[in-house]
């Protein structure tokens, strides 16, 4: 019952206050720009600060997948069964990578630029020639009561390319529509969560999840044994990847200092 008059509150209050994610996805439609050429240089360009070149068409994108995603989850049976504290723990860990397969599965496509921010050694050097030292940073000011702080951090060139090395490897595989939902839902049920108290369920509907996905793959893929362990492999490149560079990369720039335990909670009671 808790439950339910929880998730009634928070519908009521979808319904008064509209969601920023959602006034993005009803601006003006842009096209989506070309791919970038891959990154050039010395292996310290990695940690280089960089941004998506068209911030409004790249985030609007991903709000776009990320509500077509949480409908895909919101659909399956096996999830709408389980209690709406289970739910909202399977899905505040794995909307990054769930999110992730979205963006391979509609080849969505990111352009970076570098940061305009002068490195450490640019600070230095004008600093020197102007005969004073380089000003220390301003603190930072105190996060509100009750929210946590989100300091401003750009993704490095290493992360995004991180990403972009994920989206090539399911491009280079042609994955089917079948094989992204068996992969989205090894990677929904996740019975390793801390929290969690349907343990053996879950459990259970990952290793479904995962027969499934090599029924299919020796059914339709007869002549490439190795397909099933190319398809883990996407696996394993997601978990490299951090949610917190996912939510900087594509929700800070139009939205600000997100909160996705907010936006996920809001969405994922909403009717979307």
């Amino acid at each position: 019952m808790a439950c339910a008059e929880r998730g009634c509150r928070c519908c009521a209050e979808g319904r008064r206050h509209s969601s920023i994610l959602y006034s993005i996805l009803r601006s003006e439609q842009r096209a989506l720009p070309p791919p970038g050429p891959a990154p050039r240089g010395c292996p310290c360009g990695s940690r280089r600060r960089v941004a998506l070149r068209s911030p409004q068409v790249a985030c609007k994108a991903a709000s776009a997948v990320l509500v077509k995603t949480l409908r895909f989850v919101q659909n399956v049976p096996c999830f709408q069964e389980l209690p709406l504290e289970e739910q909202l723990l399977l899905v505040r860990s794995c909307w990054a990578p769930l999110l992730l397969l979205g963006l391979a599965q509609d080849r969505v496509h990111l352009e970076t630029v570098e940061s305009a921010e002068p490195s450490m050694l640019q600070r230095i050097l004008t600093a020197r020639q102007q005969g004073e030292r380089a000003p220390a940073p301003a603190p930072a000011p105190a996060p509100a009561a009750g929210r946590p702080h989100h300091g401003p951090h750009l993704p490095s060139a290493g992360e995004i390319q991180a990403i972009k090395g994920f989206l090539a490897k399911c491009w280079s595989l042609d994955i089917s529509t079948k094989e992204y939902a068996y992969l989205k839902g090894t990677v929904l049920f996740n019975p390793d969560l801390p929290g969690l108290q349907c343990t053996q369920y879950i459990e259970g509907l990952q290793r479904e999840a995962q027969q499934a996905l090599n029924e299919h793959v020796r059914l339709i893929h007869r002549g490439d044994e190795a397909r099933f362990a190319k398809l883990n492999v996407v696996l394993s490149l997601l978990r490299s990847i951090n949610a917190n560079v996912v939510a900087e990369l594509f929700f800070r720039p139009i939205i600000g200092a997100v909160n996705m335990d907010d936006m996920l909670l809001e969405m994922l009671c909403a009717k979307l």
